[in-house]
């Protein structure tokens, strides 16, 4: 995780990060614990609670050799009992059809460095017949705008699997589709978490009109009953989406503060403002790229003008050239070539001066600088 965080007792100013929405809720206990009760239908998790989660993502993502810090894998205690929670957050729009081979790895992985584990308090534990390995759940938290459509069985990634059914590993993975749940779903589970998800599902300035409309009780639960480091964490969600939309840092803050401060309905006035920010930004963009291109039109055509002058003028010379290999004087090749004779004079003289090595491209240079001087 790379960000370049400034903390103040009002707010956070977030420039320049890499985090994103999914991996702040997943590294957050509070909020995984609303994620796990709210968005699966796991009948244990109805009663979690935050302090049954322990983040483990630093011990085990260096073990899965992935370029994907945006992974996290949780470690849930429910009663005498561990579960492990691998999060893997997808953000492009075509699915990846690989997800479930990369799902065993991890599951490979967290299950090896278990047994180790046990291994080291208990000397040859694993081999014992009351040796179980703890359940893990893979889950695909997708910001995608297409439906997942990826297989969420690892065996339907193997050929002959109606064959060989019985001897391949055969899991599914649960996918969360963010863009599954309307404004209206978000707003009726009344939590933190929910606004988190309301801001990650805008896509562009155009859609923060859609905030001004949330409910006023809404957003007073919010303001009531937030801790304030979830306040914190609510804004850098928000400082991720406006930094994404070019928005000034010092404009980011104070959104950020305004959180900070429990001021929801001046930053969803301050969204507002972004909108038409927005619309004037490209606009301004817009009419660059015109000025742009017809910038460059004009210079091709002149380009193009230039490039013809010059293809004329150095075949003119190659004429030249072989009119006084035949020893013709400059008024003949004039009349010969029916051209001025002033143009053709000036040609001869620079040719004379290399003969009897006449190069065109070197008498074309230095008539041009003649010209020019």
């Amino acid at each position: 995780m790379e960000t370049n965080n400034t903390t103040t007792s009002n707010g956070v100013q977030n420039s320049h990060t890499k985090d994103n929405a999914a991996k702040i809720v997943f590294g957050d206990p509070v909020l995984c614990a609303q994620f796990l009760k709210g968005y699966t239908d796991i009948p244990l998790f109805k009663e979690i609670k935050p302090e049954d989660i322990e983040n483990v993502s630093s011990h085990f993502l260096p073990l899965f050799q992935e370029s994907r810090d945006s992974d996290t894998v949780n470690k849930i205690r429910i009663g005498d009992f561990e579960i492990y929670l691998i999060a893997l957050i997808e953000h492009q729009s075509e699915n990846d059809f690989d997800m479930s081979f990369r799902i065993l790895r991890y599951i490979v992985f967290i299950w090896t460095d278990y047994a180790a584990q046990q291994e080291k308090l208990h000397k040859g534990i694993t081999k014992s017949k009351a040796f179980l390995y703890p359940p893990i759940l893979p889950i695909v938290y997708y910001e995608g705008t297409s439906t997942w459509s990826a297989p969420l069985n690892f065996k339907d990634r193997v050929f002959l699997s109606d064959v060989f059914g019985d001897y391949i590993p055969s899991f599914h993975y649960l996918v969360v589709p963010l863009n599954k749940y309307s404004k209206q779903d978000l707003i009726e589970k009344n939590d933190e978490l929910s606004l988190i998800f309301l801001i990650n599902q805008l896509q562009s300035s155009s859609e923060f009109h859609d905030l001004k409309d949330i409910p006023k009780e809404y957003t007073e639960h919010l303001t009531d009953n937030t801790p304030d480091y979830l306040l914190k964490i609510i804004g850098k969600v928000i400082a991720v989406l406006l930094h994404k939309l070019n928005v000034p840092d010092e404009e980011v803050y104070e959104v950020t503060d305004q959180i900070t401060r429990r001021k929801f309905s001046m930053m969803f006035d301050n969204f507002q403002a972004y909108d038409v920010q927005e619309t004037r930004r490209v606009s301004r963009e817009e009419g660059r790229l015109e000025g742009r291109i017809e910038g460059e039109r004009a210079g091709r055509i002149e380009g193009e003008r230039t490039g013809r002058i010059e293809g004329e003028q150095l075949h003119l010379i190659k004429l030249v050239i072989k009119k006084i290999e035949k020893q013709c004087s400059a008024a003949q090749i004039s009349e010969i070539l029916e051209e001025p004779l002033d143009i053709i004079q000036q040609i001869y003289d620079i040719a004379l001066c290399q003969a009897p090595d006449y190069n065109a491209d070197k008498i074309l240079k230095e008539l041009n600088s003649k010209t020019v001087s």
